[in-house]
């Protein structure tokens, strides 16, 4: 069976989407995908995803040029999930952090525990 037939997408057509670095396994980000964005990542290798406050599809780093190559997709056992293990160039945060999970639970309060990636 095809992933694309596999998917469990949500009542609004969308499948969470976890990005993995390839090589260190870190999580760089979650966003979100629908049939199409999903079906075009498959088909072009590059990560393109949908933008829920936006509304409208977005290759990531189709502006900044921090884009993301993929290398694997695995689906999780209840199928509403999907894990990409992708190359990043450059930040994959919006924010210029190489990961989204930029802060960390310090003992009651938060720190940044990573520089940003400079370009």
């Amino acid at each position: 069976m095809p992933l694309i037939d596999m998917v469990k997408f949500d009542e609004k057509g969308l499948v969470t989407a976890i990005a993995q670095d390839a090589a260190t396994r870190e999580v760089l980000m979650v966003a979100y995908m629908n049939r199409d964005t999903l079906e075009e990542t498959l088909r072009t290798g590059s990560m393109v995803y949908w933008s829920r406050s936006r509304k409208k599809r977005w290759r990531k780093g189709e502006t900044s040029g921090h884009v993301q190559a993929l290398r694997e997709v695995r689906i999780d056992c209840d199928g509403d999930a999907l894990l990409f293990s992708i190359d990043q160039t450059g930040a994959a945060c919006h924010e210029g952090y190489r990961s989204c999970f930029f802060r960390k639970s310090d003992g009651g309060s938060w720190r940044t525990a990573a520089e940003k990636v400079v370009r």
